[in-house]
């Protein structure tokens, strides 16, 4: 958008300036009215509430006033609320065997988040899904920011919001919010020190594949090829001697090294890193804007869906086909009536937004786990066992660094008599740490696997242990 036209927008909006709720009865694709209170709004945060949020907000369709209040952050940065809430932990998905091109339909989700909690998504940062701007400074967003107006959105919301300011508070999120969520979760606990308004009941947070220590995570991939049978012993091992384990960031006149990860390389490169039982799509992925040197298309490979393939009768299925109905959907002015979007505030939509202007301040956030779990908060930590883009060994390594005493070891959980996952509880009185793998979860593990990471969080919510 041009500036001229973004300061005629700015005039425009002002009135629409602060705060705005709607409850909404029915949706596009969705027959009759909605089986549950759904709420949409935006909520302006900085000094002058130049920056919009937008969230979507689901009672718990089993005790609003008891169960607890969870604020979702998926990741990207920029990727939608209403992707998770579509594909993850929603309510409603897709039927995918009722859409067409033109028309998607959807249904009511089994094993939505939703049944045990109140879920607040808010699309953050800025120029994610329908949030949006007044001003072209305002989209210059780095992590620290992104946290502070996410911890300043909680805030307003449970001031609008007073009837849910005793339920039990957790922060949440999966993949790049795995940075976001704990800093997030830490300004809570500082605003509650310093008894700022209105004091929130939080009681810990949970991730999902979360992005943590961006070197080790990444450097781990090469061990988890390994542990999967993705690269030979042989090659492995030659790795690990010529490389002395470090897989990125090679200094290029190590050339044993250099040419060992061509071969490590050739070897994934047909690999779907977000699940590597299923096939690889080939889509377009814009470059990032990013001033600095951490592409954020390592973490999330293959997940814009820019070129968009033939829905008929596709020769090979491929995943990321399920995503072109977001955008269908979406994009349909009657859904942006139905769920009260601004006109005119954003171009379009898009499920995860690769043009952001966001500066990756933020490197690693083990600290911050260190010091919320000192406070006595509990944590879930899951982890899709095949994904590839933030491997589960990467994620075991850098809990293992936080010193904490083992109270059940390595063990199996189970759904339905099945083997859902290994598990880990670790303590540091009066903290509890769940570390869990989702057998056969990708990248991330509710998308994949939705009946067993609905066990997993009821089980934990209800404070069972798995």
């Amino acid at each position: 958008m041009k500036l001229w036209a973004l300061h005629g927008l700015a005039l425009c909006l002002l009135f629409q300036s602060g705060l705005s709720q709607t409850v909404v009865k029915s949706l596009p694709g969705l027959p009759g009215d909605l089986p549950f209170h759904l709420e949409t709004g935006y909520i302006g945060v900085g000094e002058t509430e130049d920056v919009q949020l937008f969230y979507y907000f689901v009672k718990s369709e089993r005790s609003p006033k008891d169960d607890p209040l969870v604020l979702w952050l998926t990741g990207g940065p920029g990727c939608s609320a209403l992707s998770g809430l579509l594909y993850e932990i929603g309510p409603f998905t897709f039927n995918y065997e009722n859409s067409t091109r033109d028309k998607p339909t959807l249904k009511l989700h089994e094993y939505s988040w939703t049944k045990v909690a109140n879920i607040i998504f808010l699309d953050q940062p800025i120029g994610t899904g329908f949030s949006y701007a007044n001003s072209w400074e305002s989209y210059n967003v780095n992590d620290n920011v992104s946290a502070a107006e996410s911890y300043e959105f909680l805030r307003k919301w449970l001031k609008l919001h007073p009837e849910f300011q005793n339920n039990p508070l957790y922060i949440a999120g999966d993949s790049y919010s795995g940075i976001i969520v704990p800093m997030v979760s830490l300004q809570v606990a500082e605003g509650n020190d310093a008894d700022l308004k209105p004091k929130m009941n939080l009681e810990g947070y949970l991730l999902g594949n979360p992005v943590t220590n961006v070197n080790s995570d990444l450097n781990s991939r090469v061990p988890f090829a390994h542990l999967k049978a993705i690269i030979s012993d042989e090659l492995y091992e030659s790795a690990n001697t010529n490389c002395i384990g470090n897989y990125i960031n090679v200094n290029e006149s190590n050339a044993a090294c250099v040419d060992d990860l061509k071969v490590v390389t050739e070897c994934l490169e047909n690999i779907n890193t977000a699940n590597i039982l299923e096939p690889r799509c080939v889509t377009m992925i814009p470059k990032s804007t990013a001033g600095d040197t951490w592409d954020p298309s390592l973490i999330n490979d293959n997940r814009t869906l820019l070129l968009l393939p033939k829905l008929e009768s596709p020769r090979v299925w491929c995943r990321h086909y399920n995503y072109l109905y977001s955008y269908i959907w979406a994009s349909d002015k009657a859904v942006q009536d139905a769920l009260h979007i601004r006109e005119g505030t954003i171009e379009k939509w898009v499920r995860c937004n690769e043009t952001l202007s966001y500066t990756y301040t933020v490197k690693e956030v083990i600290d911050i786990h260190k010091e919320l779990i000192k406070r006595g908060f509990r944590a879930l930590i899951y982890s899709g066992d095949h994904d590839i883009v933030i491997p589960y060994v990467g994620t075991q390594a850098w809990i293992n660094t936080l010193n904490l005493t083992i109270s059940q070891d390595w063990h199996a959980w189970f759904v339905d008599g099945q083997i859902a996952g290994y598990a880990t509880l670790y303590s540091y009185f009066p903290s509890l740490l769940t570390y869990a793998t989702v057998k056969g979860g990708g990248h991330t593990a509710p998308e994949y696997k939705p009946k067993e990471c609905f066990a997993l969080i009821n089980r934990w919510f209800d404070y069972y242990y798995v």
